[in-house]
């Protein structure tokens, strides 16, 4: 047709040439729209292929929810196929519950765009998560005309997201929340403190003598005891509380929400630690073990302008206060307390400095028989201090086992027994004399104590027979077996072995049978009251009785009278420690007892 109409054109006069360029004009303006209408076609068609390869889902709907576009992405990621997707509700078709699609449309429409993460359901109904990027489409009047939506599914991204972030906050044990969980939970509550709203406080829990456990029956029944108790703690606590494992046996619960009045709040969170208690408290079965446990607790109130490392120190600070009060018990933090604290940490450094200074020392109390002749003394360690003077072993023993420096200072004490005896052998009148020395659980859980023992016994060249080791009633609560066969290793060299405070612990006669004991030593306990309380008479006269039928030894400490020496010897205890004969005195003062062996 452009063909004719140039032709017609160039041979036509001028006026009739205008009209055909008219036509012309037309012609062209027509071919030149068919032209751009098959390239936009061309286009979209190119445009649709690639949405369509795209693996997002891509889908466009109208501004009353009807969709109107649904890529190949949105097919596969749906389930649903484009024609059974498009002209249906898309708040129908991907939401259970549309609130939240209405509020971020609600946004879309205000502010023209959303980014953001929705949940929404496939046609076999699973939910998922997706990240959307949605667009409001507007026409060529500027009007908001429609929608466009490319969602991709995040639902493993999310998972592993989850697990990950389960392994930073939560113990892999008890699957409670961990130490940097509660320390994150911690601080919010610092920072927001108001002392006009609820208070809040921290339980710090030890389970007690859970290192005994892990040492006599294996770390695999510790575990199942960590488990344990961490499930009947998180069902002892409220809904509003948090409990962590802050790692090995300890816990801290973050206890919130408590009355704004300090007094009441403190009987609250009693209440609490009260119930904790009492759950911990409960027989537990470890793999066929049956086992008791106690724990000690700490309780510190959060306070205002407190830091969260302070509140978290009170909360230990009293924990350690109810450890120091004899286990199983509860404490709150106090100044007062705080004091004490900061005390014995002065005192273990002064303890450490002592080691090092030489400043212990050992008094020596006499062991005497019913001849009054002194047949040994028990070597009870002093410490001079050089500002402070002598300070008891009752203020710094138990500081010195909870920091395990017992263990320097034990093989201290028993170094200079054995150089003392090595002394006294020198002589005929003091050769036959025995020392007892006092032996911690803490020395005797020590994998080579026998060695330790035995290497100083070489080194001094002492006479192993002259030598006895005191062990209490309260090391034979666990791990026995491994104890027994240590004693028997030392008993083989000639060493004498004592066991202290009987009758106080609760050690099992089948037990005491198989120890490989000398002597029995009567509490001084049952000796002070032998004429006061009838049932202290009748122990004192049964631990003799069993002594003599067990072939054992029996001595009596705390005998301060002439009327408990002649009542132990009517029932035939022939040996005797306290201070009716003498109370521990310097090695000078002990030596001019020695004179005759007589006191």
């Amino acid at each position: 047709k452009f063909v004719g109409v140039m032709s017609l054109y160039f041979s036509k006069p001028l006026k009739e040439s205008e009209y055909l360029l008219s036509t012309l004009k037309i012609f062209a303006a027509r071919a030149a729209a068919e032209l751009e209408r098959q390239e936009t076609e061309g286009r979209v068609r190119q445009q649709a292929s690639l949405l369509d390869k795209a693996q997002d889902a891509i889908l466009v709907r109208s501004l009353d929810h009807k969709i109107l576009y649904w890529n190949k992405g949105a097919e596969r990621l749906y389930g649903w196929t484009a024609q059974e997707a498009v002209h249906q509700s898309i708040n129908l078709l991907l939401y259970d519950d549309p609130t939240e699609f209405y509020q971020v449309t609600e946004f879309l429409i205000k502010n023209g765009d959303w980014v953001g993460e929705i949940e929404q359901k496939r046609k076999d109904g699973r939910l998922m998560t997706v990240e959307g990027h949605w667009t409001l489409v507007h026409d060529t009047e500027g009007k908001p005309e429609s929608i466009l939506a490319i969602n991709t599914d995040i639902t493993l991204r999310k998972v592993a997201q989850k697990e990950i972030q389960h392994l930073a906050y939560y113990d892999a044990l008890t699957d409670l929340p961990n130490k940097q969980f509660l320390i994150e939970k911690l601080k919010q509550i610092v920072l927001t403190y108001d002392k006009n709203h609820s208070l809040s406080a921290l339980l710090f829990i030890d389970l007690d003598n859970f290192k005994t456990l892990n040492d006599t029956l294996g770390h695999t029944v510790g575990d199942l005891l960590l488990k344990e108790a961490a499930l009947r703690i998180k069902n002892s606590i409220r809904s509003n509380d948090t409990v962590a494992r802050f790692g090995g046996d300890e816990f801290v619960i973050l206890v919130t929400q408590l009355s704004a009045d300090e007094a009441t709040a403190l009987i609250q969170v009693q209440g609490v630690a009260d119930k904790i208690s009492t759950t911990l408290n409960q027989q537990y079965l470890l793999d066929s073990h049956i086992y008791y446990s106690t724990s000690s607790i700490g309780i510190a109130l959060i306070e205002e302008l407190l830091s969260y490392e302070d509140a978290l120190k009170h909360a230990d600070l009293a924990m350690y206060q109810a450890k120091s009060a004899g286990r199983n018990a509860i404490r709150f933090y106090s100044e007062e307390m705080k004091t004490v604290i900061n005390y014995r940490v002065l005192l273990e450094e002064d303890i450490k400095q002592a080691l090092v200074n030489q400043e212990f020392l050992l008094h020596y109390q006499p062991q005497v028989n019913h001849k009054n002749e002194i047949e040994g003394a028990e070597a009870l360690i002093r410490w001079m201090h050089p500002k402070r003077g002598m300070i008891s072993p009752m203020e710094f023993i138990p500081v010195a086992e909870e920091t395990k420096l017992i263990l320097p200072i034990g093989e201290w004490v028993l170094q200079t027994a054995c150089q003392q005896l090595v002394e006294w052998s020198k002589q005929t009148s003091t050769s036959s004399l025995v020392i007892a020395v006092n032996v911690s659980i803490q020395q005797f859980r020590q994998q080579d104590f026998v060695k330790q023992v035995l290497s100083i016994i070489q080194e001094t060249k002492v006479n192993p027979k002259r030598l006895k080791l005191e062990i209490t009633e309260s090391m034979l609560v666990d791990n026995v077996e491994d104890i027994i066969q240590k004693m028997e290793q030392l008993k083989e060299k000639g060493i004498q072995f004592a066991l202290d405070d009987f009758g106080t612990g609760y050690s099992s006669l089948t037990y005491l049978k198989k120890l490989p004991l000398n002597q029995l030593k009567i509490d001084q306990s049952f000796v002070r009251d032998v004429f006061i309380d009838a049932n202290d008479a009748s122990i004192a006269k049964a631990i003799i009785t069993l002594a003599h039928n067990l072939g054992l030894g029996v001595i009596a400490e705390g005998v301060e009278t002439t009327e408990q020496r002649q009542f132990l010897l009517d029932h035939q205890c022939n040996l005797y420690q306290g201070y009716y004969f003498s109370k521990p005195v310097p090695i000078e003062r002990f030596n001019e007892l020695l004179v005759g062996k007589i006191i």
